[in-house]
């Protein structure tokens, strides 16, 4: 799809990206306003910032029945992936919304849908990714997936449960209903900063 603001790329817009955790209940979800020129393997990068994740496991886009995932020397099924390093955001949006899927750890299998909609010029002023909103913190790495995290929270809130105390101290201070904001903003911060460095690199090397 062709940039509706700026370059081709979309080097000078960006767009609003609703993230869902699925099946959640409460919902658990947030919103980030990106640069479409992010990478897809970037893309993923904010997922894991916003939900509190730390980037350990296999994970892969859908987009129209087409895959993207990490470059790692393979397909990992029966259906090829893209690179996601090579695939920008600007290439695979459609007009006016664009529903993305996310799966995260093929263990747990967090499935995340993305929205993506507002695409618009950048406002020069602001640094993006810029963290819009939310509501609940994600679930805690290598809890057993959706199943396991409802046990995780049940076991939590009821200081008579068999496991509350080892789980208490396996997930220590967790609050299911806080979103570290700040934190979130700190780690979008850096993933920015080492943007403008990449970019401020291949801008030197293009004039050389």
């Amino acid at each position: 799809m062709a940039s509706a603001a700026g370059s081709s790329d979309g080097s000078d817009e960006i767009a609003t990206v609703r993230i869902d955790l699925l099946d959640t209940d409460p919902p658990i979800w947030r919103e980030v306003e990106v640069p479409t020129a992010l990478t897809l393997k970037a893309l993923h990068q904010v997922i894991q910032v916003e939900m509190g994740w730390f980037d350990q496991h296999l994970w892969e886009f859908t987009i129209d029945r087409q895959q993207y995932g990490p470059s790692l020397g393979g397909d990992w099924g029966l259906t090829p992936r893209r690179s996601a390093d090579k695939v920008r955001l600007a290439e695979v949006l459609k007009p006016r919304r664009t529903r993305i899927d996310y799966l995260y750890d093929f263990g747990d299998s967090w499935d995340v849908r993305l929205t993506v909609s507002k695409v618009r010029a950048g406002d020069p002023a602001l640094i993006y990714p810029r963290h819009v909103g939310g509501e609940r913190n994600g679930p805690p790495e290598d809890c057993g997936g959706l199943p396991g995290f409802y046990y995780l929270l049940e076991a939590l809130a009821d200081p008579k449960h068999e496991e509350h105390a080892e789980l208490s101290e396996w997930i220590g201070a967790y609050d299911p209903e806080a979103i570290d904001v700040e934190l979130i903003e700190a780690g979008l911060k850096r993933l920015a900063k080492r943007r403008r460095t990449a970019t401020a690199r291949a801008s030197r090397k293009a004039a050389d």
